[in-house]
Formats: structure tokens, sequence, C-alpha cells
């Protein structure tokens, strides 16, 4: 349940990294990033954005340090959305309903966190 859960979360960041942000495969993601930081910008800091949700992924395919991945992740994860939902709402995909699943999918990195450092410590 521990594995399948940390690739399942490992598979969000590097699928959203690669694909949406690398790969330019959902121009959406560049629009938000442009109206958060700037359109002059928003090409080379999606991409950015994209490495940095990668290096994210591996992470936490590691399996290393679980409570500071999972911290970390929840508070980008939040973060993030916060800030989408307050200057971009009308480029996001579900609208407000964004937060509410940025809420449960950090819920499930916590549990993920707490349940890897118990395997891992026994």
């Amino acid at each position: 349940m521990v594995k399948l859960l940390r690739y399942s979360i490992a598979a969000v960041w590097l699928i959203n990294g690669l694909l949406a942000k690398l790969l330019h495969l959902v121009p959406r993601h560049e629009a938000i990033v442009g109206r958060i930081l700037g359109p002059a910008y928003a090409g080379p800091l999606t991409r950015f954005i994209g490495l940095a949700e990668i290096g994210l992924g591996l992470w936490v395919l590691s399996g290393r340090n679980p409570r500071p991945t999972a911290a970390l992740q929840i508070a980008l994860v939040l973060t993030m959305n916060a800030l989408e939902l307050w200057l971009a709402p009308d480029l996001l995909l579900w609208g407000p309903l964004n937060f509410a699943f940025a809420l449960l999918f950090a819920v499930v990195v916590y549990w993920w966190g707490r349940l890897e450092v118990s395997t891992t410590s026994c």
C-alpha cells in the first residue's frame, strides 16, 4: 500500500512536470504562470517549474526523508493552488474545485508520509 501511494504521488509530479510543463502539452499551465509571475518569463519559468516537479517526483520515488518530502509537497500544492485560485481562477480546469482537489491531494500526501515513516522505522 505504501509503495502504491509513493508511486502514485510521484506519478502526479512526473506527469505534470514532464508532459504538462516541459513538453507543453497543457498550455494552460504556462498561461497560469504568466498571469501570476508575468508573461515575459512565463515560458522559461514554466519549464523550470516542470524540472522542479520532476525532481520532486524523483525524490518521492526514492523514499528518502518522507516527512520533509511530504511537508514540502503539501506546502507547494496548497500555496500554488491558493495563488491560482486568487490570481487566475478563470484559467483553472475545475475552477474553485481545483482547491478542493489540492486539499485532497495534501491529505493523501500527509497520510503517505506518516505511513512511509512508520514502515521504515520498524
